[in-house]
């Protein structure tokens, strides 16, 4: 079975080229997507369900990112983001590249990150700011990173070295897609984890750049919430249960949105140096099935409410109801019960599951930011991303009283 999992995943390597064990990440060079723009995406698990945004002001560059919405640790590390010069930055634990090591300093993926968003304007940049790092460097990571000049690449990065994986190269990317889940493709594929969500994404991927989908709402939409199993062929929307009220649990182990599934984004970048203000950010703050993707932008100099780190309570209100709404699709806390999932929560035949609510709520985002991003497209315009922060913020909130009883941001 071993080898035939290795041999699906080398293969499908070869076709694209490419802090709990679970972020599901890719990058897709912006000579493929629909408008011409590069993605990196990164789909996070991690122990700690509180996330929310945050806009910095404390390096070389302005930059915003995704922390952990916790009070005495929310300004030490960024598990995501991009800064004015349109360099972005995400990562994904890899746990193959310090195989043997036993260094004892650890920990540093988060914090590589935010210095990196601190000082680094390219690709380039970031090579050359790893050459410049102690070692060890404390990290076991995959960091996927695009800029403003076209540079989309991986650094399959330990403690002592790195290997990049260039994006743009078509030997190593012949549709300009690359995937990393947790393990780097130049450590012992016989270790790591996440390999299952690998041959999905790349799944999806494929399908989506045969139907010429390769666009931030298909792929928000199809990945982080995909409820298909590559290895069980196990599709969950498939005899979806009748009613909400009644508990339907079935088995939810590697699929892509999990349990530890706390946030995703992707970051739309600049066709070029000349656009980088339009540059912007998605974000599914708490868990995919129980929240909508949010749009900013670093160059309006502000974050919509909903999604932004409150300072009273370190916290951001749609993350909030979204923990909320998941406690409803992991019930049961004992006996491994999170390994079960209560779809009757997030799909059924009433059509009141989360999920089946939310998504018509998010479309609507959707299409009024698609309607934004063609204006900005011909002309730049701050006070027009001001004045739609406003609206996404009252949108949501009207939404989400109206549907769910949830005073999102009303005082």
């Amino acid at each position: 079975m071993k080898k035939l999992i290795l041999f699906t995943i080398l293969g499908l390597s070869l076709l694209f080229g490419g802090s709990a064990i679970a972020c599901t990440s890719f990058i897709i060079s912006g000579k493929y997507t629909v408008d011409g723009k590069p993605i990196l995406f990164k789909n996070r698990d991690t122990g700690t369900m509180d996330n929310a945004l945050h806009l910095f002001t404390d390096g070389k560059y302005k930059y915003m990112g995704l922390v952990d919405a916790v009070e005495k640790r929310w300004n030490k590390s960024v598990w995501g983001g991009y800064n004015e010069k349109g360099f972005a930055i995400i990562n994904t634990a890899a746990y193959t590249n310090n195989v043997g090591d036993t260094t004892k300093l650890k920990g540093q993926d988060g914090v590589v990150m935010k210095k990196a968003l601190m000082v680094c304007a390219s690709v380039e940049d970031f090579q050359h700011f790893l050459d410049t790092l102690s070692c060890p460097m404390g990290v076991n990571s995959n960091y996927g990173v695009i800029d403003a000049y076209g540079g989309a690449a991986y650094f399959e990065t330990g403690n002592y070295k790195y290997i990049k994986v260039d994006v743009n190269d078509p030997v190593v990317a012949p549709r300009g897609i690359v995937v990393r889940t947790n393990h780097s493709m130049s450590g012992d594929l016989s270790v790591g984890f996440g390999y299952n969500r690998y041959d999905n994404a790349i799944r999806i991927l494929n399908n989506a750049w045969v139907e010429n989908k390769l666009s931030a709402e298909y792929l928000l939409q199809a990945i982080p919430r995909s409820l298909y199993h590559p290895r069980t062929k196990t599709d969950l929307t498939v005899n979806i249960p009748a009613k909400k009220d009644v508990a339907d649990f079935r088995f939810f182990i590697d699929y892509i949105p999990r349990v530890s599934t706390a946030s995703s984004f992707m970051f739309v970048g600049a066709k070029d140096e000349e656009h980088v203000d339009n540059m912007m950010m998605w974000t599914i703050l708490g868990f995919p099935l129980t929240s909508v993707a949010i749009p900013a932008w670093l160059s309006s100099d502000e974050l919509p409410k909903a999604a932004e780190l409150n300072m009273d309570d370190y916290r951001a209100p749609v993350c909030n109801a979204a923990l909320d709404f998941k406690a409803e699709c992991f019930p049961i806390t004992i006996d491994k019960g999170t390994n079960y999932i209560n779809l009757s929560a997030v799909l059924n035949k009433e059509g009141t599951g989360y999920w089946q609510l939310l998504k018509p709520i998010e479309n609507e985002i959707f299409d009024k930011t698609e309607e934004l991003i063609s204006k900005l497209d011909e002309k730049y315009s701050k006070k027009e991303i001001i004045e739609f922060n406003a609206w996404v913020d009252s949108y949501l909130d009207a939404s989400y009283k109206a549907q769910f009883n949830v005073d999102l941001l009303s005082e």
